[in-house]
């Protein structure tokens, strides 16, 4: 298995999200649902990360703009909880406050470090691809001390859409500067990830940490990918030894 390259997610592979949602979310919490007993905060969690509808999905895919799909979801999320409809200007002030919480609780996981440390002492190239947008991801990999290990390749906006599609993991492995067939990428979605990374003919490898999972997946769903050559690892601490470093 030994591989030239390795390409990393971003949210919830390398750096905590859902806890920052968690830090983000309560804070709009208590602005916004005020009658909303704090042990149900986490629900607000679930929900956001989940987004059953779609938007961001739709979003990765070129379909509508970061801020709609934003406020659509800031809105369904009122909805079910209780919190007030919010117009444009509602929604502008909802974000602020919500992206300030969210980067200020910004940290990458606890075993990263060290993780990073042997891929680059082993010689492999590293980088990032992310279906979030350049100069955010780009500023999140900055703050939690990353960027200087982890530069991040392609984003969202790099073709104007994002994986499941081929082209973008094509596109990180021309700018990391290798072969597909030689390149990992490992991220924490079973099939935006690792599926989709083996479809454009790279090694996909999916973290699946134990509470981490966005959606329900099934034992059938995990043997069909295996099945497909995705490999299972349940800390991003076993990625060198599944590499064979």
């Amino acid at each position: 298995m030994r591989v030239d390259g390795v390409l990393f997610d971003i949210d919830d592979t390398l750096v905590d999200t859902r806890g920052a949602f968690g830090h983000a979310l309560s804070d709009a919490a208590r602005r916004y649902l005020p009658d909303l007993p704090p042990e149900r905060y986490p629900e607000l969690v679930t929900v956001w990360r989940a987004d059953v509808g779609g938007h961001y999905a739709a979003y990765t895919r070129g379909e509508v703009g970061y801020a709609g799909q934003r406020m659509t979801r800031a809105n369904e999320l009122h909805e079910q909880f209780g919190g007030p409809v919010l117009d444009a200007d509602g929604f502008a002030v909802w974000d602020e406050s919500f992206q300030k919480a969210f980067a200020d609780a910004w940290t990458a996981h606890p075993d990263v470090d060290v993780v990073l440390d042997k891929l680059l002492a082993a010689g492999l190239a590293v980088g990032a691809l992310s279906n979030a947008s350049v100069a955010f991801q780009t500023s999140k990999l900055d703050r939690v001390g990353l960027l200087d290990r982890v530069p991040m390749l392609v984003g969202v906006d790099t073709l104007g859409f994002g994986k499941p599609h081929p082209a973008t993991f094509l596109e990180a492995c021309r700018r990391l500067g290798t072969e597909p067939e030689r390149t990992a990428y490992v991220g924490d979605e079973l099939d935006v990830d690792a599926l989709g990374a083996v479809g454009a003919g790279l090694l996909g490898i999916w973290v699946d940490r134990p509470g981490g999972r966005r959606h329900a997946i099934t034992d059938t769903d995990i043997a069909s990918a295996r099945a497909s050559g995705v490999l299972v690892i349940d800390s991003l601490g076993a990625l060198p030894e599944t590499l064979g470093i």
